[in-house]
């Protein structure tokens, strides 16, 4: 296979993938727009977090919220758990890594908020950690996940959604986290400006 090939064939399986999963997630997400408008719209916020790819998409959803997504709005109450090194490195430093979150959670985290908890394997145990973090202190969970949904899909509860990415691969799961984030922001937005 040419490199050019290659290279098309990513695009096809992303697009495929897109096509397949939006009728089995256009519902889910629309359940998780009403559940983190309402927090926001009732003074709460969203703690988001995730591991490498999937901190920088934490990331890239509390900056579309705390900023803009693609209109003006007043600025919405997110927070990216990944992005506080010291508070990180002292936890994993203290109690380990599968803490990093859980401890944030639970310093941070008010009944009423909402836990975003992003795992493309739905295995990570600092994720899990943390969606355990967020049913003791009252939070639900909204869990983007993949292959299944793994331990974190298995935790959820109650008022929880979970958004599972039906793929096995990780590029393509994270590629379809990155479009249900904006699913989420635009949702957002329209129901907050009430459109």
């Amino acid at each position: 296979m040419s490199l050019v090939d290659r290279i098309c064939q990513h695009f096809e399986d992303s697009a495929e993938l897109k096509r397949a999963a939006a009728a089995q997630l256009a519902g889910p997400i629309a359940q998780a727009v009403e559940m983190l408008t309402a927090a926001l719209a009732a003074d709460r916020k969203l703690l988001i977090c995730g591991n490498g790819g999937s901190a920088a998409d934490s990331q890239h959803m509390a900056a579309e919220l705390v900023g803009r997504f693609e209109r003006e709005r007043p600025e919405l109450a997110a927070i990216a758990l990944s992005t506080d090194t010291s508070a990180i490195t002292a936890v994993a430093n203290d109690y380990g890594f599968e803490q990093v979150f859980a401890k944030q959670v639970r310093a941070l985290g008010r009944e009423g908020d909402v836990l975003v908890a992003i795992s493309t394997s739905g295995e990570s145990a600092n994720v899990l950690a943390a969606v355990h973090a967020a049913h003791e202190r009252g939070l639900a969970v909204v869990a983007l996940t993949g292959r299944g949904g793994g331990r974190v899909g298995a935790a959820l509860q109650g008022p929880d959604i979970h958004l599972c990415v039906p793929h096995e691969r990780t590029a393509r799961i994270q590629e379809l986290h990155l479009l249900i984030i904006h699913c989420l922001c635009d949702g957002i937005d329209a129901s907050l400006l009430g459109d």
